[in-house]
């Protein structure tokens, strides 16, 4: 299971369930939920979905292991993913293996990030994605059973155990699972990754390594200038990684309020423009320690504020959710870029 060979087979000896997920937990596959056992059958019929699909994967952090589609396979199987989920798993893994994307960083780091997965273009209907009403939280398998699929391969190809390689302080409860889609139907804009210069009927599933989201609540404000006003000062954290400002982060702008902004006439730059210097800190509010620990770093200090990223390109605004005035900020890990794969046309 964990060295990613395509020939491995493992005889259980016809173990039950319970003793089954007893042997994986002994031998460190489990993420501490039941596992599905994953069956010459039932992995076979995962790799011939994806059968075509022959380019090379980079190696994989922390143990720089080389996937196989079999492999990953596997650990979608053991998540409890349809088959038709699998070219959504294999996706997201070219997308974390991204240089860019820092995978090593992301799991040595004492930081509580998780691997973020958005989804856009047909497919998120197709699978039935969850991207409105608690699309961040519990009750659709696909959102569940993708995202955990992604942390089960890193724990068992790439080798990212919780306190050995993944040293995270906390963690995160992102780090089971944090797959979601946009909710482009009501977005009034572009979708995401239409933005990102992907066709609207491309299927494209969006990577970063982010913290859980953080509820923006504002039920009081009906201008967008107000929304962006309490927007920016959630934003504005001296204990978010994103205060390095070296990163992008992410702003997931509930309908409701993405319907108030838009009708005020905000684009998606307009508010990354206002958004950028808005949640700038002052100087201030950071304590002298960390104000020589950023001059060490040699941190760009504009009008005695530390800006959130390093320019308002860095802020990533797409929709998703239900009704409600809610929206959410995402951190992200800092040393880091977004990282979105295209699935092959099927």
């Amino acid at each position: 299971m964990s060295d990613a060979e395509d020939s491995e087979v493992i005889e259980f000896d016809e173990l039950d369930s319970d003793e089954w997920n007893d042997y994986a937990l002994e031998q460190g596959w489990s993420d501490g939920f039941p596992l599905v056992a994953p069956t010459e059958e039932k992995v076979a019929r995962f790799v011939e979905i994806c059968r075509g699909d022959n380019e090379p994967f980079l190696p994989m952090s922390p143990r720089r292991v080389l996937p196989t589609l079999s492999s990953i396979a596997a650990n979608a199987v053991m998540a409890g993913c349809r088959p038709e989920y699998f070219p959504v798993v294999v996706s997201a893994v070219r997308a974390v293996l991204k240089p860019e994307y820092n995978l090593h960083g992301t799991l040595a780091t004492t930081h509580p990030c998780a691997p973020m997965l958005m989804l856009n273009g047909p497919i998120r209907l197709d699978l039935d994605i969850n991207c409105g009403s608690n699309c961040f939280g519990q009750g659709h398998r696909s959102n569940a059973t993708i995202g955990r699929a992604l942390q089960l391969t890193l724990l068992n190809v790439g080798g990212a155990k919780p306190g050995v390689m993944d040293r995270s302080t906390q963690g995160s409860p992102a780090k089971y699972a944090f797959c979601f889609g946009e909710n482009e139907e009501e977005s009034p804009w572009e979708p995401y990754h239409a933005r990102q210069g992907f066709k609207v009927s491309d299927n494209v599933v969006t990577a970063l390594p982010c913290e859980a989201p953080h509820n923006i609540n504002d039920h009081g404000s009906t201008t967008g200038e107000g929304l962006l006003t309490t927007i920016a000062g959630t934003v504005a954290q001296i204990g978010s990684n994103n205060l390095y400002g070296t990163a992008p982060y992410l702003i997931a702008l509930g309908p409701e309020h993405a319907a108030t902004l838009f009708r005020d006439g905000w684009s998606i730059v307009d508010m990354q423009e206002k958004l950028y210097e808005a949640s700038a800190v002052h100087i201030s509010r950071v304590s002298e320690e960390n104000l020589s620990n950023f001059a060490e770093r040699d941190q760009v200090i504009v009008n005695d504020h530390f800006h959130m990223g390093r320019s308002p390109d860095d802020i990533q605004i797409f929709v998703a959710g239900g009704p409600g005035k809610h929206s959410a900020f995402i951190p992200t890990f800092g040393f880091t870029e977004v990282c979105s794969e295209r699935l092959p046309s099927r």
